[in-house]
């Protein structure tokens, strides 16, 4: 009889064991998908103030779990509002845009300096973007002086540009940080990689390229060893650009949580939240 107890209670102790590791594991999914999340790339400008009053913002980004949000708006106006509502969700980035049609000019045009310089003197911004820049735009006087002014005043710049104007951006001052928006938007994880393999205080946010980084929900392997070969310098993003994205930015998030899932946990962490607490303690 002896031998039947203790091969019984073998197999209870086994049995609840494999229960007590599901529903560890299980506990540990849980956790994995409620992941704290710094968004690196928000804008909360004139257009969505009527629909969008600052209360209503800050609640979808606590629901989404956003935490920490860099914001920059057209105009400025947009980010401080939130700022002043909540300093400790929000991290100001200051754009180079008065108005939408600046965009197209910013660039080339010498007042831009002298506005940037004034709006830093209220010491909240804690970089400059985003900002368009394509290749030989980068090559102004007003990009030379917005470089010494990031180098300066250590601000991180944030660069919705392609790869030659990036290059050209570190060309001009070594010791600048960029965030890479949208990791180039249309450039391919060897590009980025190669990029980033080049320049170790580039950063970039993954806004609007989920479905590049994992298609139909599966992440791509050759993005999987990208994120994990440089997990210290990629960020999660949304991109507010128009007033329809914030209705759009809970289910933004919840792709980001899908693709996060399919890391290593400690890679998810630094991508989630970790980096962007690193590059704006």
């Amino acid at each position: 009889m002896r031998p039947l107890v203790i091969t019984a209670f073998l197999a209870l102790l086994g049995a609840v064991l494999i229960e007590s590791g599901r529903a560890q594991s299980q506990s540990v999914g849980s956790q994995r998908g409620h992941l704290p999340l710094v968004d690196a790339h928000i804008h909360y400008s004139a257009p969505d103030w009527a629909s969008h009053p600052p209360e209503r913002v800050l609640a979808i980004l606590a629901r989404a779990g956003i935490q920490r949000a860099l914001v920059s708006s057209t105009p400025d106006d947009g980010t401080l509002a939130l700022y002043e509502k909540d300093p400790g969700r929000i991290v100001p980035m200051l754009r180079p845009y008065r108005t939408r049609e600046d965009m197209g000019t910013w660039w080339d045009d010498p007042t831009v300096i002298p506005y940037l310089e004034e709006r830093l003197k209220r010491r909240v911004h804690r970089g400059i973007g985003e900002f368009h820049l394509h290749a030989d735009q980068a090559r102004t006087p007003v990009i030379k002086r917005l470089a010494a002014l990031a180098a300066r005043d250590n601000l991180v710049l944030h660069a919705h540009s392609d790869e030659a104007a990036i290059i050209e951006l570190f060309r001009l001052e070594p010791r600048l940080r960029i965030i890479w928006a949208h990791a180039g938007m249309s450039s391919g994880p060897r590009e980025v990689g190669a990029l980033m393999d080049r320049y170790p205080t580039l950063w970039a946010d993954l806004s609007i390229r989920n479905e590049d980084v994992a298609p139909g929900g599966g992440l791509d392997p050759e993005w999987r060893a990208l994120l994990v070969r440089h997990a210290d310098r990629f960020l999660v993003g949304t991109d507010t650009w128009t007033t329809s994205r914030w209705d759009a930015l809970a289910d933004s998030i919840a792709q980001v949580r899908v693709y996060l899932s399919q890391l290593p946990p400690d890679v998810a962490d630094k991508i989630a939240f970790r980096n962007a607490q690193r590059l704006f303690p």
